[in-house]
């Protein structure tokens, strides 16, 4: 049995544990691992297959990013190159990867990846390619699973940033608002800015009111708490679109989201005239040492992909449903994201707490 492995998408904490077990798991049954680099293009523009052995994996589970690189732009569906005069061509080359992916003699692929690679994954499923997939984006948004990797750790990196700005706050008697990654779900927003004790938290599944933020802002000033910690979602939108969003980028470029931390900040400066800064800790989130939860959680997936190749269980994604690692079909996974429930504990609990949500 040869088996291959992918990482695409962006990095997590994590990732190298997953390739660590699986290229382990293999072994001890007598398999052959090779990975992929850079997600797909290994097979697509450049010969970048190299094997994987307990040799090249001893010592990685502690490390941050994968060893294999990655890419959130190589969907072989949508490929794009660029002809002779450098315009860019987008083309459909899933059949050539199908063939390299043959003719290289592997007889099934692990894909780790997020939302995006398991839409590509389920569709090369679809041509016949025998494709386990493993979880992971730090956003924790992937449906089916109550957890990825990657996602703990980001949340501890964001609570620790949060405890330090604290003494900061209250020395300058400022707000500071924090921007955390989360463009559709918030549940690093939340799970970070409850820990860390933020008396903001906003969330892309709920809509703010920019006056009930600034109100909680009053209310603390009056009580004499003279700083405040706002955490917001990169995704947190107003439900008056009364912030503007999108970034112009200039004629014949695409509009960006914004980076809501500077606009709900220039909001609240205007609404309650307190000194108002911003933190945006963007990539931070995704770097550094996983935690032990997520190297667990990590080697767990990665042992359990290789059970379900070793039983013929393709085109399924393991994923953690109570204390198990259990397999679900990528058709009930694609599609699909996790968001927040609004009723769910931890909302509750926000809110019991007296922080204000927006709403």
């Amino acid at each position: 049995m040869r088996i291959a492995i992918s990482t695409g998408g962006g990095d997590a904490p994590g990732l190298n544990a997953v390739i660590r077990a699986v290229v382990l798991s293999a072994y001890h049954r007598g398999w052959k691992s090779y990975g992929i680099q850079r997600g797909y293009e290994g097979l697509l523009s450049f010969n970048g297959v190299v094997p994987l052995g307990p040799a090249e994996v001893r010592g990685i589970t502690h490390l941050g990013g994968t060893i294999l690189g990655t890419t959130n732009r190589g969907n072989p569906f949508r490929y794009i190159s660029r002809d002779d005069q450098g315009e860019a061509i987008e083309r459909d080359r899933s059949d050539d990867l199908v063939a390299a992916f043959q003719a290289s003699g592997f007889d099934a692929l692990v894909s780790i990846g997020g939302d995006g690679s398991l839409q590509i994954s389920h569709d090369l499923w679809r041509k016949g390619l025998p494709v386990v997939c493993v979880p992971k984006t730090i956003d924790n948004d992937v449906s089916s699973t109550q957890r990825t990797f990657g996602f703990d750790t980001a949340v501890s990196t964001a609570t620790e940033a949060i405890d330090k700005l604290h003494s900061t706050a209250e020395s300058h008697d400022r707000v500071i608002v924090v921007e955390l990654m989360g463009r559709y779900a918030g549940w690093i927003a939340l799970y970070s800015g409850l820990s860390g004790s933020a008396d903001v938290i906003l969330l892309p599944e709920i809509p703010f009111d920019i006056e009930k933020v600034c109100g909680k802002i009053r209310s603390r000033e009056e009580a004499g708490r003279h700083f405040s910690i706002v955490v917001a979602a990169e995704g947190a939108r107003p439900k008056d679109g009364a912030i503007e969003l999108l970034e112009r980028r200039g004629v014949g470029t695409v509009d960006r989201l914004g980076g809501i931390a500077s606009k709900v900040a220039r909001a609240i400066e205007v609404h309650t005239g307190k000194e108002t800064r911003t933190l945006v800790l963007g990539h931070l989130q995704r770097g550094g040492s996983p935690t032990t939860y997520d190297r667990l959680l990590a080697l767990r997936f990665g042992a359990a992909a290789v059970r379900a190749i070793a039983e013929g269980a393709f085109g399924t994604m393991v994923g953690l449903n109570g204390q198990d690692i259990t397999r679900i079909p990528l058709e009930n996974v694609v599609g699909r994201a996790k968001f927040v429930p609004l009723d769910c504990d931890t909302i509750r609990t926000a809110r019991d707490l007296g922080i204000c949500l927006g709403d």
